[in-house]
């Protein structure tokens, strides 16, 4: 019997030393700092949000916005014009046609500022385009007195630019938010491969010694050759997962290197010795602050950005209504021009005795126009159309506030359910690991069997392994609910 003891402590020696090695019930293995770093999420969301071309697109949208605001801001840009025409044939001068203007916009009421120069002499010169040799100079308004004098085109373009910034930086929110989301939830993916990885190590490691060991036992004639083959089908099924868990590890690799790029826009590879940081340990699994969800719902209503990109829309509908409504109106403009013969108002004319008496009476061009559709079926249908896209865009938006709100409420329900799953999960892993410890005290008595304890070492495995899944599950979740509320994480 003492020769059975002390095969048996030879035996147990290293399975002990290998239990230890494997951890506690929720101990995670972490990489030795001699060989491997640790690549924490907060560097990989850097790397994410400053390099990675998706956000990089996403970040040209507003500057676009803004460039498209500076486009619309160009209708009010004042403009020179010049023309000159001339013509001489056969020794003869027919005319010289020679036009100088500086048109101004204003945005109050759609006017236009006019000042220019003009001289038109010649035997065959359009009689009205004659002027005096010294020429005429003009300074002129022209004022839209029914299209155009509420909003125009110009005014309009511009807003809807305007509105249009909004939309974008929506978009890019929507855009860089949708990449972390989905980098994040691989992020957890490729830490819980590895935590996998690790944990079927250390059990494959269990498995190759308790094989040695049992072999020798049955060398010493202590157990039946039989247990040497039920311990040897262990091991190659533990080897089996262990290979199924490396490859799992490896693409997991592959798919977080695919979020990294560096400076110059080239992909970059995450080295081989990049190990992730640990699942969300039992200190950080928090209860959803219930008394915080409708505060949250609030802040998805106000900031999400896929209903600030609809907000941005009806807007930009609203400013096209006015338009449409104000193409209605007939079209009534007046045009004044203040004439005054040979240079262009010179400083030595502005003296108050050079506009006295009649001058202002007998020195001007004036002119009306007006023109107006009798059915105005074009304008009407416009507004009709109009009206169907805002009415349009408001049901989408009342869509899209009900999966926001419904997001939020899913994502609490969600985060509470795994808080409970997480807690009692780690209960059942104390329970197995006190289940396989029972056993293997059993097996050290010889009231068990290689097969028993093989089973109970299987249960705790598997508890592990879902416990882990769980925690990478709480970890998406956490970013789940940012996204949910339209902020970035």
């Amino acid at each position: 019997m003492s020769k059975l003891n002390q095969v048996l402590k030879s035996v147990l020696r290293p399975i002990a030393l290998v239990l230890a090695l494997a951890g506690p019930l929720c101990a995670q293995t972490s990489p030795a700092a001699g060989d491997s770093a640790v690549f924490g999420l907060n560097d990989f969301y850097r790397f994410v949000t400053e390099r990675h071309p998706v956000a990089r697109q996403a970040g040209l949208l507003p500057e676009r916005a803004q460039q498209e605001v500076r486009q619309a801001r160009g209708a009010f840009d004042p403009r020179a014009e010049s023309k000159f025409y001339g013509k001489e044939f056969d020794g003869k001068s027919y005319f010289y046609d020679w036009d100088n203007a500086l048109r101004v916009p204003i945005w109050l009421g759609g006017i236009d500022l006019r000042a220019g120069y003009e001289r038109g002499v010649g035997t065959y010169v359009n009689p009205q385009e004659f002027t005096s040799p010294a020429g005429l100079s003009y300074v002129g308004i022209s004022v839209p007195l029914g299209q155009g004098f509420l909003i125009d085109e110009r005014r309009a373009a511009l807003r809807i630019a305007q509105a249009m910034v909004g939309l974008a930086e929506a978009e890019r929110r929507a855009a860089l938010n949708k990449l972390i989301l989905t980098a994040t939830k691989d992020y957890w993916e490729w830490s819980l491969s590895y935590q996998r990885y690790q944990l079927l190590r250390n059990n494959r490691d269990l498995g190759r010694v308790r094989f040695e060991a049992t072999r020798e036992r049955v060398r010493q004639g202590d157990l039946a050759a039989i247990d040497s083959v039920e311990a040897l089908t262990e091991l190659q099924n533990r080897e089996t997962q262990l290979a199924q868990a490396l490859g799992q590890w490896q693409n997991a690799t592959l798919m977080v290197s695919n979020y990294l790029w560096d400076q110059n826009s080239q992909p970059r590879e995450l080295p081989a010795t990049a190990r992730p940081q640990l699942l969300p340990p039992p200190l950080t699994w928090r209860d959803y602050p219930r008394d915080s969800l409708q505060q949250n719902l609030g802040q998805a209503q106000e900031f999400h950005p896929d209903l600030l990109k609809t907000r941005a829309k009806l807007e930009g509908l609203g400013i096209e209504r006015r338009l449409v409504r104000n193409k209605l109106l007939p079209k009534l403009s007046l045009d004044a021009n203040l004439l005054h013969g040979g240079q262009p108002f010179s400083l030595e004319s502005r003296s108050p005795s050079t506009y006295a008496g009649g001058y202002l009476a007998n020195n001007y061009k004036v002119g009306f126009s007006f023109a107006q559709p009798l059915f105005l079926r074009q304008e009407r249908g416009k507004l009709q159309v109009n009206a169907l896209k805002i009415r349009e865009a408001e049901l989408g938006l009342e869509q899209d506030a009900r999966f926001v709100q419904t997001a939020v409420q899913m994502n609490a329900n969600e985060w509470q359910a795994l808080v409970q799953q997480l807690r009692m999960q780690a209960q059942a892993v104390e329970n197995y690991q006190r289940l396989r410890d029972g056993e293997q005290i059993r097996f050290e008595n010889g009231e068990s069997t290689v097969f028993l304890l093989n089973s109970r070492e299987a249960s705790l495995v598997n508890s592990r392994l879902k416990l882990a899944e769980l925690q990478a599950k709480y970890g998406q979740v956490q970013a789940g609910r940012v996204f949910s509320l339209g902020g970035l994480l």
